[in-house]
């Protein structure tokens, strides 16, 4: 597939994804989900160990395109239960499933569905002069793409309740005191913060992190015991692992591991 609405490259094990409409602050239309479902097709299948998204130009994603959705006088309304069943949700659904670290560069303002997108990832940085709004109330709308799902788990419900109700803008440094991000970095050094982690992640037991995810998700729905459990057969698994055996290897020859993901 040619891109027009991304863009995308996968070497040395680093995938990177851009939302490639700078003019429109990256907003999604049917043809980038599309494009963007194809690229994560290639991530799952050509040996990618970490993923990087981010935005072109000064935003990383103002959410849904509404040009898209403009209804015209007396017709009918847009479904967009469809919207989010046929795009949005298997979006994060796939994000979320993807065996190896995603990392989130949030460049500028991440809003709407765009805001949800970033706080959908594994390791989620953002430029200080970034800003997260969750602007579907302004629309009379509730937050989807995840939104619902992750604000009141990483931000607590009532932080939850005022950036769903209010819509207001929330710099990245302020993202980074609640929870929602792992780092707010100085405009200046943003760029080399985020390909130090594509570099590390694209040299580390990807199979393990893998199951490290796997385990963080799955604890918000279990019980102790349950979670317990989870942890004893991963290990198991992890332990008979090619990575496993070259980390104690390594421990033991005082050297750095050269891990291959497996």
């Amino acid at each position: 597939m040619a891109y027009h609405d991304i863009l995308f490259e996968l070497s040395d094990g680093i995938a990177r994804l851009t939302l490639n409409r700078p003019d429109k602050l990256n907003s999604f239309t049917a043809r980038m989900h599309g494009e963007i479902a194809d690229a994560l097709s290639r991530v799952e299948t050509d040996g990618a160990r970490v993923l990087g998204l981010s935005g072109a130009g000064r935003g990383f994603c103002a959410g849904q395109d509404l040009s898209e959705r403009q209804r015209a006088p007396g017709g009918e309304p847009p479904d967009l239960g469809a919207t989010v069943e046929r795009y949005y949700a298997p979006l994060v659904r796939r994000l979320r499933a993807l065996p190896m670290p995603v990392v989130v560069g949030v460049n500028g303002v991440a809003a709407g569905a765009g805001a949800s997108l970033a706080l959908a990832g594994d390791i989620v940085i953002a430029r200080e002069s970034a800003s997260f709004i969750q602007s579907f109330s302004r629309l009379g709308l509730l937050p989807d793409t995840g939104g619902t799902y992750w604000l009141p788990r990483l931000a607590g419900r009532a932080r939850a309740m005022g950036m769903a109700m209010l819509g207001e803008r929330i710099p990245a440094r302020q993202a980074q005191e609640w929870g929602l991000i792992w780092q707010c970095v100085a405009d200046d050094a943003f760029e080399a913060e985020l390909e130090r982690l594509l570099r590390h992640f694209s040299r580390a037991p990807t199979l393990g992190l893998a199951r490290t995810k796997q385990a963080i998700d799955a604890s918000l729905g279990n019980t102790l015991d349950a979670q317990l459990d989870l942890e004893r057969d991963l290990m198991r698994e992890l332990g008979r692992s090619e990575d496993y055996a070259e980390g104690v290897a390594a421990f033991m020859g005082k050297r750095e591991p050269a891990f291959k993901g497996r």
